[in-house]
Order: C-alpha cells, then sequence, then structure tokens
C-alpha cells in the first residue's frame, strides 16, 4: 500500500494523521466559502514579497497567473477540494505548487496559517456585513415608502399591549426604519475594526524578513494594519461585534414580525397577509397562517446562540492562536446566511402588505384613546392634571357600563363630573385632532412625520438608494 503523502507541516513527524482525525478536525467542508478572500490575500502578500525583493518580477506574474486559474477552476466547479488538505488555504496552495512548480512553494514565505486565515476571515465578514448594509437599506426604503402612503392612517398605539393613543400607522412604521438605521450605522463603525489587516504577524510573534503589512492592507482595501501581532492573531472581536450586530438586527425584524402575527389575526384585522408570505392548514380550510413571520422570529434564537456560541469559545483562550477558533467559521456563515435572507424577505413581504384602515379605526374607537386628550383638555381649564386625570378615568368608566365609546357621552353626563367641561370637548375628544396636537419632533403629528420621511429619504439617497 503506498505511503500517504505527507502534510504541507509534516517534516517532523514520522506517521500519518488518523483518518479519524483528519476527519474531525478538516475544515475545508465550510472554510472553502473564503476561497476569493484566499487568493484576494495571497495575491497581495505576493505583491508585497516582490516589492521587498523576495519574488523577482516574473515570479509574482507566474504566482498570480496560477492563483487566478485556481479561482477560475473553483468558480467553474472543476477544482477538486480534498479533506486530507484540511481547509482552503492548502487546497489552494497544494493546487498552486501543481500548476507553476517550486515557485508556488514561495507564497508562503513570511506568512503563516494563523494570519492568513485571520485576513481571509476578515475580509469574508467585512463584505457579509457590507450585504446587510445593503438589504437594510432596502427595508429602509420599504419602510419608507409604505409610510408616506399613511401618514393620514390611523391606528391604536400600545403600552403593555394594551390600547394607549391613537398614532398614524406611518409613525408606527418610521419606529422600525429608525431602528434599522441604527443597524446600519453599528456596522458602519464596526468596519473601523473589521478592516484591520492582520497578514504579517505571521504565527504569533510578527515575520524576521522586511514585510510592509501596510503594503497589504492598501492592496486589499482594508483602512489599516495590526498594531499587536498577537493580539492580530487571536483576535476575533470582529466575528462577535459582526454577530452582535445581526442579533439585533434580528430582534428587530423579529419585534415587526410579532406586529405582523397579530396584525393579520382576524380579532385584530389590521392587516391582511400577501398569500405568496403565508400558508394554509391541512385540516382547517379557512386557515391563513402567518409563518414566514413566525420562522423568523423563531430565527432569532438561533442568531443569538451563534453569538454565545463564539463568546463561550473565546471566553478561555490564552494567548495566542489555537485550534479553538476554528469553530468562529460556521456561527458565522450560518448567520450570514439567515440575517441576509430575512431581511430580503421581510421587504419582500412587507411591500405586499395591506393595512385595513377600517378596522384600525374600530379598534380606536374601543379603547378609550382619547382619554389623555380629555385629561388634557381639563388641564387647559384650569384643572391640576391627577384632578384631570381622575375625571377622565370616571367618563371612561361611564362610557364602559354603557358600552360606548368617550366620545359618544352626552355633554350634561360629562358635566356631572366636571362642571368646566363645555361643548368644545367634542373637538379635543376627536382622534385626528390628538394626532395633529402632538407636532414636536419626533411626534406622530402629519407635519413631525413628514420631517422623518424627508430626513430618511435623504439618508437613503446618501447611501447609495432612492425612494
Amino acid at each position: 500500500m503506498p505511503k500517504k503523502e505527507k502534510k504541507l507541516w509534516g517534516g517532523r513527524f514520522d506517521n500519518n494523521q488518523s483518518p479519524l482525525v483528519e476527519e474531525y478536525t478538516q475544515s475545508v467542508e465550510f472554510d472553502f466559502n473564503f476561497f476569493q478572500e484566499d487568493i484576494q490575500g495571497s495575491i497581495a502578500h505576493a505583491k508585497m514579497l516582490a516589492e521587498i525583493g523576495i519574488l523577482t518580477p516574473q515570479e509574482l506574474n507566474l504566482l498570480i497567473q496560477g492563483l487566478e486559474k485556481i479561482q477560475a477552476e473553483i468558480e467553474t466547479g472543476v477544482f477538486e477540494w480534498k479533506k486530507e488538505f484540511e481547509d482552503v488555504h492548502m487546497n489552494i496552495e497544494k493546487r498552486l505548487i501543481e500548476l507553476v512548480g517550486d515557485v508556488g512553494k514561495k507564497l508562503h514565505t513570511g506568512r503563516s496559517r494563523n494570519d492568513q486565515v485571520a485576513l481571509d476571515f476578515r475580509l469574508y465578514v467585512a463584505k457579509a456585513v457590507k450585504e446587510w448594509q445593503e438589504y437594510l437599506r432596502e427595508l429602509i426604503t420599504a419602510l419608507v415608502k409604505v409610510a408616506s402612503k399613511n401618514k393620514d392612517t390611523l391606528l391604536p398605539g400600545f403600552t403593555h399591549l394594551q390600547p394607549a393613543q391613537p398614532v398614524s400607522l406611518a409613525q408606527h412604521l418610521l419606529a422600525y426604519a429608525w431602528m434599522f438605521k441604527r443597524d446600519f450605522e453599528r456596522i458602519q463603525d464596526a468596519l473601523k475594526r473589521i478592516e484591520v489587516s492582520p497578514l504579517g504577524a505571521a504565527a504569533l510573534a510578527g515575520s524576521a524578513y522586511a514585510l510592509n503589512p501596510d503594503f497589504v492592507a492598501k492592496e486589499i482595501g482594508f483602512r489599516a494594519s495590526f498594531n499587536n501581532s498577537m493580539d492580530a492573531v487571536s483576535d476575533r472581536d470582529f466575528v462577535l461585534e459582526s454577530l452582535f450586530i445581526a442579533s439585533v438586527i434580528q430582534a428587530h425584524l423579529s419585534r415587526l414580525c410579532e406586529e405582523i402575527i397579530l396584525w393579520s389575526n382576524p380579532c385584530f384585522g389590521f392587516v391582511l397577509l400577501p398569500d405568496e408570505f403565508a400558508t394554509g392548514s391541512s385540516i382547517m380550510p379557512q386557515k391563513k397562517n402567518p409563518d414566514v413571520a413566525e420562522i423568523m422570529r423563531g430565527k432569532t434564537g438561533r442568531i443569538y446562540g451563534n453569538l454565545v456560541s463564539l463568546l463561550t469559545v473565546v471566553k478561555g483562550l490564552p494567548l495566542t492562536y489555537n485550534r479553538d477558533l476554528q469553530e468562529d467559521k460556521e456561527p458565522f456563515l450560518d448567520t450570514h446566511k439567515t440575517i441576509s435572507l430575512s431581511l430580503i424577505l421581510m421587504k419582500e413581504m412587507f411591500l405586499k402588505l395591506k393595512f385595513q384602515q377600517q378596522n384600525m379605526l374600530k379598534a380606536i374607537k374601543k379603547g378609550f384613546l382619547n382619554a389623555t386628550e380629555l385629561a388634557d383638555y381639563l388641564v387647559l381649564k384650569g384643572v391640576p392634571f391627577r384632578e384631570a386625570h381622575h375625571i377622565s378615568g370616571r367618563l371612561v368608566k361611564l362610557a364602559e357600563n354603557k358600552n360606548i365609546s368617550l366620545e359618544e357621552l352626552s355633554l350634561e353626563e360629562m358635566k356631572k363630573e366636571c362642571s368646566k367641561i363645555e361643548e368644545d370637548v367634542f373637538e379635543a375628544l376627536d382622534y385626528k385632532q390628538a394626532i395633529q396636537k402632538r407636532n414636536i419632533k419626533g411626534g406622530t403629528a402629519p407635519k413631525s412625520v413628514e420631517f422623518q420621511l424627508n430626513l430618511l429619504k435623504e439618508w437613503i439617497k446618501k447611501n447609495g438608494g432612492s425612494v
């Protein structure tokens, strides 16, 4: 039986690795996703080696041609990934040596897999979170579009999931737009820390070669290179921060899903689900279930779990690189897929929701949402607020006992509780008037909502979108 080919790192080993260990420790099953980043980083590293005189121009051209050929092979599906080569790096290096000969063995000069994988992963994470930004901007744009059409649509605003005060549907939807805008900005801030090149840190102590880490950072489009070689190879804050941002995004999506689930329930009847984003029941013909929103809400735990998983991995690691860090890839890959699809689906679903204005207005009237307006009316008549609060509460109780809305009480009934109430009280109890009054910054009045819409539209355009 022929002896197995030695690993690229196998010079000091006499015996081959156990097949079970080989299977257990290989990562190529998932880190093949980073082939573009690995090739990009390798080309930048090769250019830097040529810049400092370790490679000749001819050798550099040969390496670049070989790496570009490998990329084409991978993209066309003819590249053969082998588990015995452990990871994306070794698979590509092995093939490069096959293609260009001994010059391929020079590429790893001054480089370790420790700083190589850190670079690859940073490049991948940076690209992924920028995609999240695009999806967030598109979702914000969808919210703004729907809000623009519903500045005068009224619905109950809730606290404790109980009817509180009337708000415009636009105001409600824009609350989510501002949430997702913060998520976008978190990514913008995190990129300052993600886009830092670790290449040149080598295994942990830096390199004895006169490498130029800043050259590599500039070549790959990163903002800076590392300041401490030990930190550079062991840092996974950039993944943790990205997973945290993903967790917040998914939390915001989950909250919006909860609204859609509640609103689409016929007991609320605020919204009709589009057929494309609902399912039926195998036994109950009348059912139209909000499965997309429910599954998206359910995936929140999965995203949180990925963050906690990596936090647990890094919590006890001594400096510097430890193989435990191989466990950082799969949680992020899963999160990237989940977040991306969730944001895309939410945008598509949201644009097709049909809001039921009459049902929202009926719900407002059921909940005595103008009780605060009555209290404010009495304050303007000179009644101390606490006393006005009690008077309004007693009138709510009276209307509740009569099974009518507050504005359906007669003037005489109201005056029995407070003689200062006059005919103009009915204007104060009008729901549209209640909204019009709240014209302060961030309020639900049409002018305030219009101001918010303009701010968001300007922001969307500034960040490459259109409304």
